[in-house]
């Protein structure tokens, strides 16, 4: 619940297709039998120059590469824009230690349903409410990834779908997303956001706002709470923590976007959440760090299609 969802409906939010990263599990060992994640916590600040370097690079590859003219995609039903990216975030909620990880750029500038019609039109209005479908994943958190964990119960991945709802105003965005979490818990979560939005030029975006995350009971207990049993088997905690739900994280998020062709679009992000509340008080949380910073760049490609 630290990062923004996986879509968004891209007329009501221009340009901003960069959606919550996913959690993935890492277990790559590297020679002399480091993991990465000791990899990158030790070398973590050559990775990111790395990192950008090798991505601006691809994108001034790309940019550099002659095109064919775009196709117009204002007859068909749906419009797709999809990408992927690379983030460097925590390695679990309440983690002070850092992994990378691929993430998907996904958003949706068209869409039809028969019988219905065309739901999502593609007009980029900039004053509009409008519901749009959201979603994220949470990778598995295993015991043996952390010494922090030892002696926890391991949590299945899990899949969050619902709705957001969002209102645009000129150069101001307020919004907020409501999902069901699926397999690794049972519960809620809510994300509410402001954005502040600026286009320097015509194919430049920046995006800047307060962020704040809520948790139902289901997901608090499992990601911040200690059972009796975990009590017992852990070394580290000695007494149980029951977290109760409620406001989790506060925070801010940026996105950047270049246009690099008329279908290849470039983009960094980062942010950082504060952990507060019951998620604060976890002695998970106090073995490891309230400040949980993420960011990362990727590349997405826009393609439009019908069914008729």
């Amino acid at each position: 619940m630290l990062q923004p969802s996986l879509a968004a409906r891209r007329q009501d939010y221009p340009r901003q297709r960069i959606p919550r990263p996913a959690s993935w599990r890492e277990n790559a060992a590297f020679p002399h039998g480091q993991k990465l994640v000791s990899f990158i916590n030790d070398n973590r600040e050559m990775m990111m120059i790395r990192l950008t370097t090798a991505l601006c690079a691809a994108a001034l590859m790309i940019a550099a590469v002659p095109s064919a003219q775009a196709e117009d995609n204002s007859t068909d039903q749906y419009v797709l824009d999809l990408g992927m990216g690379l983030m460097a975030k925590p390695r679990y909620p309440g983690s002070d230690e850092v992994i990378a990880v691929p993430f998907p750029i996904i958003s949706v500038g068209k869409f039809f349903i028969p019988g219905i019609g065309q739901v999502i039109d593609g007009d980029e209005r900039i004053r509009r409410f409008s519901i749009y479908p959201s979603f994220n994943f949470n990778g598995r958190r295993d015991s043996s990834d952390s010494n922090e964990l030892e002696g926890l119960d391991d949590v299945d991945w899990a899949l969050e779908v619902g709705l957001g709802m969002a209102y645009r105003h000129d150069w101001i965005r307020g919004f907020v997303e409501v999902r069901q979490g699926f397999n690794g818990y049972s519960g809620q979560v809510a994300d509410f956001g402001i954005d502040f939005i600026a286009n320097p030029t015509e194919d430049f975006q920046l995006m800047v706002g307060p962020r704040a995350g809520w948790g139902s009971d289901g997901y608090m207990d499992t990601y911040f709470g200690i059972t009796a049993s975990e009590e017992v088997d852990s070394a580290l905690y000695d007494k149980s923590y029951d977290a109760e739900a409620g406001f989790n994280t506060v925070g801010v998020a940026s996105t950047a976007s270049y246009d690099l062709t008329d279908d290849v679009t470039f983009h960094l992000r980062g942010g950082w959440d504060r952990l507060i509340g019951d998620a604060a008080d976890s002695p998970i949380v106090k073995e490891g760090s309230t400040n949980q910073f993420y960011g990362g760049a990727g590349i997405s490609y826009e393609f439009g299609f019908s069914l008729d």
